[in-house]
């Protein structure tokens, strides 16, 4: 099984309190996904995340073909970072990282991406030909979408 790695960090324009309430709930998870994916919550779900929560989703990263994705907030360190896990969908592993760090003017956003996809070998040719191009453009998209709603900091 090979495993792949997605670091992606931002600065962004804002508090690191306002940080964790908006990365937090997971409610704003729409607001920083493409609309092309289809994201769609099917869980309900409180204001503020908890070590344990499970959230469902259903995704169309294919051909729009909706697929059922579980995740678990495993770890929760207030305003510092949180962990999600997948525990179903489509990926074989998917362990995210998300790290909040003051720095002048704002925030960083920090996130450390561990996956791994289905049927190796063949997974191997689906991440090059499809699924790391797809998570560049939705991290982009996110970048983004926090961007231009907070403002950026060199």
């Amino acid at each position: 099984m090979k495993i792949y790695t997605l670091e992606r960090k931002q600065n962004i324009a804002m508090n690191i309190e306002d940080a964790w309430d908006f990365f937090s709930n997971p409610n704003n998870l729409p607001l920083i996904t493409p609309p092309s994916l289809n994201l769609n919550i099917t869980s309900n779900l409180p204001e503020t995340m908890y070590t344990g929560m499970i959230i469902t989703y259903t995704v169309a990263p294919i051909l729009n073909i909706p697929m059922t994705w579980v995740t678990e907030i495993t770890h929760v360190e207030e305003p510092n970072f949180f962990i999600d896990e997948q525990r179903f969908g489509p990926y074989k592993f998917w362990h995210h990282e998300h790290r909040f760090k003051e720095i002048k003017g704002g925030v960083e956003a920090m996130d450390l991406v561990h996956y791994a996809l289905p049927l190796d070998p063949l997974g191997r040719i689906a991440n090059e030909l499809i699924v790391k191009k797809q998570l560049n453009e939705i991290f982009k998209f996110r970048s983004e979408y926090l961007e231009k709603v907070f403002g950026s900091i060199s």
